[in-house]
């Protein structure tokens, strides 16, 4: 996995500019980003570099590369937020909660009784996608989550990348 200090200052999530300092690991073809808005801590979004809406869209080389990096990214974040369960979700389209027009995974640490109802995750993800489309412009105010509290989660799962490599 390449540094994600080393690429490009902003990456696109849709029409949003996301910031270098908010990637904390990359593949050839994704990004792995923290959530301005998580459900649960260590909540984290993987990302196909090209913009593409649809699950339907990606290529089956992206297809691959987009649920590998889920895949190692789930191998970290979950000993580091002790969990002992990973949710991996798409929402692949508006009327599946969608709200950002950019494929991305929805990867959550789960921990014993986190929820009352275990599928009560799905709904808090819907919540958090609705607040996020009709409450902010991510490009102008990132009122949930400063950019500084964001880029600090990233730094610190970023290194955690660097010794698992």
């Amino acid at each position: 996995m390449a540094s994600a200090e080393s690429e490009a200052s902003t990456h696109l999530f849709g029409p949003y500019t996301i910031r270098a300092s908010e990637v904390f690991a990359s593949s050839p073809l994704s990004l792995a980003i923290v959530n301005l808005k998580p459900v649960v801590p260590g909540h984290v979004l993987v990302i196909s570099r090209r913009v593409v809406p649809r699950f339907q869209d990606l290529t089956p080389d992206e297809v691959t590369d987009l649920w590998s990096l889920a895949q190692k990214v789930g191998r970290v974040i979950e000993p580091h937020f002790n969990a002992s369960s990973l949710t991996l979700a798409i929402q692949d389209g508006p009327q599946a909660g969608q709200t950002v027009p950019h494929v991305h995974i929805h990867c959550l640490p789960r921990a014993q009784g986190d929820f009352k109802n275990n599928d009560e995750i799905y709904d808090a993800m819907d919540v958090k996608e609705s607040e996020m489309k009709s409450q902010l412009d991510l490009d102008k105010e990132r009122t949930v989550r400063t950019p500084e509290e964001m880029a600090e989660e990233a730094a610190v799962l970023r290194k955690l990348f660097d010794t698992a490599q």
